[in-house]
């Protein structure tokens, strides 16, 4: 099958993916193969291809995401998937991935694709809008939370982030730069901060009356700007790196902070953990197939320009999703 891969150990740029004939995956008792029609992109792809992960071996398939029809079924079959079911999951970052012509997955982190939902839908809401959904709906209660601020609210994670908590009835602040501040008024930003021509805290302060934030999804780094932005009893929702907090003193204000690892899931061996990535990932489609949720799909491309598409992501000029197509 023809797959993207990271041909060797010292590879370490975009410019290194080489196109490569490779085996089909073979699959174990509690996996699915599924054949790829839709495959989405994000930033740890590229970050991934910088840094590789520990596990790989080489040449080693890159992609965590995709979007396909089932075409072989392990004999530990308790959700009884069935060859031609449409389904969709996030892949083990520790693991060749689905930038091939067929990928595999265990069965239980494995979602269906409703009918009225695409491929190239299902494949744009895994990684960063499972990521989305984690921090709305799994590290805090919402219950008494008024609003929430939520970075870089035009990229992957923010553009979902933004339709789920005004689903959940928030008031939302968001980041973003001048251009792009037309989509995410269009996802439902009730206050938009340019945040390079505009002071962020003041504008904070000025829309909370001084009264900071309920909830804050910070995916951009520099956590610790964050925790003086929080209001009483607010919490902090870490994608990238948790604030040091050696002089902040959180028991005081109320506060909690939490880090969200979505793929550390399949490291942790964690079953209930585990189940959960199809559970989220079936709320997601769902919406969709309600018309409730908008994946934000800006760009389809071939598979063969993947590698172009990743260099895109890396210069941080992307809204929304990437997909790629087979």
């Amino acid at each position: 099958m023809k797959a993207l891969v990271i041909p060797a150990v010292t590879d370490n740029s975009i410019n290194d993916i080489q196109p490569m004939n490779m085996n089909k995956p073979q699959m174990a008792a509690d996996e699915i193969v599924i054949k790829v029609h839709a495959l989405g992109l994000n930033p740890v792809d590229f970050k991934l291809v910088e840094h590789h992960n520990s596990a790989w071996n080489y040449p080693h398939i890159l992609g965590l995401d995709a979007a396909g029809e089932i075409v072989d079924v392990g004999s530990n079959n308790p959700k009884n998937f069935k060859i031609g079911e449409r389904v969709f999951f996030h892949s083990d970052l520790s693991k060749d991935g689905v930038f091939a012509e067929y990928a595999k997955s265990k069965y239980n982190n494995v979602a269906r694709i409703p009918d009225k939902v695409t491929y190239e839908e299902a494949a744009a809401i895994l990684c960063s809008g499972l990521t989305a959904y984690q921090a709305i709906y799994r590290k805090f209660s919402l219950t008494g939370k008024k609003n929430i601020l939520i970075h870089a609210g035009a990229g992957g994670v923010g553009t979902i982030a933004i339709q789920l908590a005004k689903l959940a009835g928030l008031s939302v602040i968001t980041t973003v730069s001048e251009h792009k501040k037309d989509i995410v008024k269009s996802l439902g930003a009730d206050f938009i901060i340019d945040y390079k021509n505009e002071n962020v805290d003041e504008q904070i302060s000025k829309i909370t009356d001084g009264a900071g934030v309920d909830v804050i999804i910070n995916d951009i780094g520099n956590p610790e700007a964050d925790l003086p932005r929080l209001a009483y009893n607010g919490n902090l929702i870490c994608i990238l790196n948790t604030p040091d907090i050696t002089h902040y003193n959180l028991s005081e204000h109320g506060q909690g902070v939490a880090a969200l690892n979505l793929g550390g899931v399949h490291q942790s061996g964690y079953v209930n953990q585990l189940n959960d990535l199809s559970v989220m990932a079936e709320s997601l489609a769902d919406l969709i197939a309600d018309n409730k949720l908008d994946p934000v799909i800006t760009k389809i491309i071939d598979f063969s320009e993947i590698p172009e598409g990743l260099t895109e992501l890396s210069n941080h000029k992307t809204i929304g999703k990437i997909i790629a197509t087979l």
